[in-house]
């Protein structure tokens, strides 16, 4: 049955709003995850749900923070009362250890400098080490001596307070994955949005909408996430390689994998094990992992290798990013291997503006500043001009209620917007949307469109700078046919073409009639450079007549030339 669903209504004026937030998460994950429980997590929810309230509130609370040791006396909560015996039950079954063993850096976490003192006090005499030393001074001094973990009376039998260890942290992270889908959203999200600070759409959706099907996604999530956090660790691409899960055929997670392999890949490549990140790359068989594979192969003098797997991948249909990257290899390899360079077609002259002001300064606002007249004005707009027209527009698709694409009430947009089959899923929705450029209808569209929805969390929109009334002069003044070619090009690489477009726009509605109404301005300041996404859209503005021009500026008190 299909329905809405909306955010708990949980009010900050509430001492335990944070409770009501946790409860609605794990309702919500109970309701529609059940078959996705282990029975250990499906005890979880009901003995939570029979605790007493304070215990409750203690435990998320505990949740809500970081790590997973706690100083008893710093749980201190004015709702909650007494912690000592709030936490008691949760100790009776398991959920808190209340004597753990700590390692020495859990000690020099938990203990400040005055206890340390205290606690260490025969080890800092025997190290000859000054009392007064600071906390970094005795850790680099004693740690390398305590090798395995004690409880807090073994560390400091004077101790006058008890730390404790939250032990159900995996699986309420467990829980908090299959509700978000992710790992980088958190219980933030809820304050955020009783704060007013974040607003999301409503999308309807059906019972079957979650971010995984099964028990061993979730697992094979986990254990990607967790060798990321060992790679960041410092731990050796070549043994985090062996623990790389496949992902079937869940795309998604196939995804995931590819970026952590690229990851591990780039990481190889740096410490100079080039046979381990030419398998990485392989292995990822993403976009930008084949021409990393490429690039190492040509620095390792394997240029007849390089140039059969450049040959094949730009027969592949490769897109504009890596299309472009094969064309400046391919010569390259060709001179090497003594064979005809077929040139690769020049990119076309841009309009080019040389502009010297007094400086340093912000550069963008400088230059709007200098050429924005009343009836021209210049806006600084960078990536949010032509996304957010796309944005409203096209609103209707992207939220689409589509399986898979929403599956809680904190979506910025849907989960799939970057998977290769995001447009095709909704090629009907976006083509019914764009033909609004073709009637006339596109600007009663997008205009309703910003005030229904204006505030609401969109990949597209940011709403500072899209405001009603530019959002109404830009409407005035850019062809229809200028925005579709734009949208098209959007939906061609959503990921990639959303950036590289324009710093500035100057709109002049009054312009002479068969002369353009408004030019877009990429501004680049002394010693700057396009980037291949800027030199990618001012082909494409060329290519489609769209007025475009790119400004270098020159400090008046530099000597610097222009590039």
């Amino acid at each position: 049955m299909n329905s809405a669903f909306a955010a708990p209504t949980a009010s900050l004026d509430d001492p335990f709003y944070y409770l009501t937030n946790f409860r609605f998460v794990l309702d919500w994950v109970g309701e529609r995850h059940a078959d996705l429980l282990s029975a250990d997590e499906r005890d979880f929810l009901v003995q939570f749900d029979n605790l007493p309230r304070s215990s409750q509130a203690l435990l998320v609370r505990m949740v809500m923070r970081k790590g997973e040791l706690f100083r008893l006396g710093k749980l201190s909560y004015a709702e909650i009362g007494d912690s000592a015996t709030a936490v008691a039950p949760l100790m009776s079954l398991g959920w808190v250890d209340s004597d753990p063993a700590l390692s020495v850096d859990e000690v020099f976490h938990q203990l400040r400098l005055a206890e340390l003192r205290q606690a260490l006090a025969a080890e800092i005499r025997a190290a000859g080490v000054s009392v007064s030393s600071a906390k970094t001074v005795l850790y680099d001094t004693l740690a390398s001596a305590f090798n395995e973990p004690k409880r807090l009376c073994q560390w400091w039998p004077g101790a006058n307070d008890t730390v404790l260890r939250l032990t159900v942290m995996e699986t309420c992270d467990r829980l908090r994955l299959m509700f978000f889908g992710n790992l980088r959203q958190d219980w933030a999200e809820f304050v955020l949005t009783e704060l007013g600070l974040q607003h999301f759409e409503v999308v309807p959706f059906t019972s079957h909408s979650r971010a995984f099907q099964s028990r061993h996604e979730v697992d094979t999530y986990l254990v990607l996430h967790h060798l990321r956090q060992r790679l960041d660790e410092g731990e050796l691409p070549a043994d985090l390689y062996r623990e790389v899960p496949s992902t079937s055929d869940n795309r998604w997670l196939a995804t995931r994998r590819a970026r952590l392999l690229l990851q591990l890949g780039r990481e190889a490549e740096r410490s100079g094990d080039s046979a381990l990140a030419l398998t990485l790359y392989g292995d990822a068989d993403s976009s930008e992992a084949r021409i990393r594979q490429l690039r190492v192969l040509e620095r390792a003098g394997e240029h007849q290798a390089a140039f059969e797997r450049a040959t094949q991948a730009l027969d592949s249909s490769p897109n504009e990013t890596e299309h472009q990257a094969l064309a400046r290899l391919l010569p390259r390899l060709q001179r090497r291997l003594k064979m005809p360079v077929v040139p690769s077609e020049p990119e076309p002259a841009h309009e080019r503006w040389d502009l010297v002001l007094p400086g340093p300064q912000g550069v963008e606002r400088a230059v709007a500043q200098a050429l924005s007249e009343p009836q021209a004005p210049v806006y600084y707009v960078e990536n949010s001009l032509i996304t957010g027209l796309f944005g409203l527009l096209c609103w209707s698709a992207i939220f689409a209620p589509l399986p898979g694409a929403f599956f809680h009430p904190f979506h910025n947009g849907p989960a799939d917007l970057y998977r290769d089959d995001f447009v095709a899923r909704r090629r009907d929705a976006f083509d019914a949307c764009l033909a609004r450029l073709e009637d006339g209808s596109y600007r009663e569209v997008i205009q309703a469109t910003w005030r229904e929805k204006f505030g609401l969390a969109s990949p597209f929109v940011h709403w500072p700078i899209v405001d009603e009334a530019l959002v109404e002069l830009a409407l005035e003044c850019i062809p229809a046919e200028h925005l579709r070619a734009c949208f098209e090009r959007l939906l061609g690489d959503l990921k990639a073409n959303r950036a590289g477009l324009p710093d500035l726009i100057q709109l002049m509605p009054d312009a002479p009639e068969g002369t353009p109404r408004y030019r877009m301005i990429e501004v680049k300041g002394p010693g700057d450079r396009l980037q291949d996404n800027q030199r990618r859209w001012l082909t494409f503005f060329h290519r489609h007549e769209i007025p475009a021009a790119v400004c270098y500026v020159c400090w008046a008190d530099s000597a610097e030339p222009m590039p």
